[in-house]
């Protein structure tokens, strides 16, 4: 089969995004091996970003260690040094060869290896704006202003992305409005055309909105698209996230091409690529 990349269907496009650098169900989350084979390929890849304790980033998902490394604590409180010294642990909790990188190191990786064209590597920030302080908005720009080319900004607090979006000129953005106020909102309200107007509104520079796709899929059996609307606005509708190509999983994903969804997240896209193929 080819690369599990994109899925065409009926002249439209959608890809697949490896979810915290997964290309098949069971691969370890944000290992350096996969993320440079995804932007060798030409894929759409996630990592996550945490704050660390020397003023940068950890390329994690948790705000503590024990779950994805070695190590122990918050990952806010650790030096540098001490993170690079951790290693990676599997799904399952095993303990991996691979060491838990920096965004300077990751950067560092893409500048070697330069990815495919068409890559693009979305840095999903866990933080909110409070996290961050100067100097590590500065560092942030430092170690990303060199490749920002194929990378995409987003997170759910739409200030703190803005906050460091703006010292690296180009690099793209997105917004996640499944989290916080927005969503609490739509839980209160079931107003589902509000809460896009809303997240339209938040994020005018954003580039891609990130939707959960349970509530895609919510409005659409509710009968309202929340697709079109972004869209129309010039923006791409990322759906997050389906965990493998399971039956469930695969409904999901065919009533989401319906929709026109632009790209959907996957722990699987390798599985779901073949289903599709």
């Amino acid at each position: 089969m080819n690369d599990p990349l994109h899925i065409d269907r009926n002249g439209r496009r959608t890809w697949l995004k490896w979810h915290r650098a997964r290309r098949r169900a069971g691969d370890p989350a944000f290992t350096g091996a996969r993320i440079l084979e995804g932007m060798r390929l030409g894929a759409s890849v996630e990592v996550d970003l945490v704050v660390h304790g020397g003023q940068g980033f950890a390329v994690l998902h948790n705000f503590t260690l024990e779950e994805e490394t070695t190590g122990t604590g918050e990952v806010r409180n650790t030096p540098p040094e001490a993170l690079r010294a951790l290693h990676l642990r599997d799904n399952a909790g095993n303990v991996l060869p691979d060491r838990v990188m920096l965004l300077e190191d990751l950067c560092a990786l893409l500048t070697r290896e330069p990815p495919h064209p068409h890559a693009l590597l979305q840095l999903d920030l866990k933080e909110e704006a409070a996290a961050l302080d100067p100097g590590t908005v500065r560092n942030f720009a430092r170690t990303v202003g060199p490749v920002a080319g194929h990378m995409i900004l987003s997170g759910g607090d739409i200030e703190a992305v803005t906050a460091l979006a703006r010292a690296v000129p180009g690099l793209r953005t997105g917004f996640d409005p499944c989290y916080g106020d927005h969503l609490a909102r739509l839980l209160a309200t079931g107003d589902y055309h509000a809460f896009i107007a809303e997240a339209l509104a938040a994020a005018p520079e954003a580039a891609l909105i990130y939707l959960d796709h349970e509530i895609v899929l919510a409005a659409d059996a509710a009968g309202i698209d929340l697709i079109a609307p972004v869209q129309a606005a010039g923006r791409r509708v990322d759906a997050w996230t389906i965990r493998e190509a399971s039956p469930q999983g695969l409904a999901q994903v065919a009533r989401l091409l319906a929709l026109g969804a632009d790209q959907i997240t996957t722990d699987d896209p390798e599985g779901i690529a073949r289903a599709f193929a």
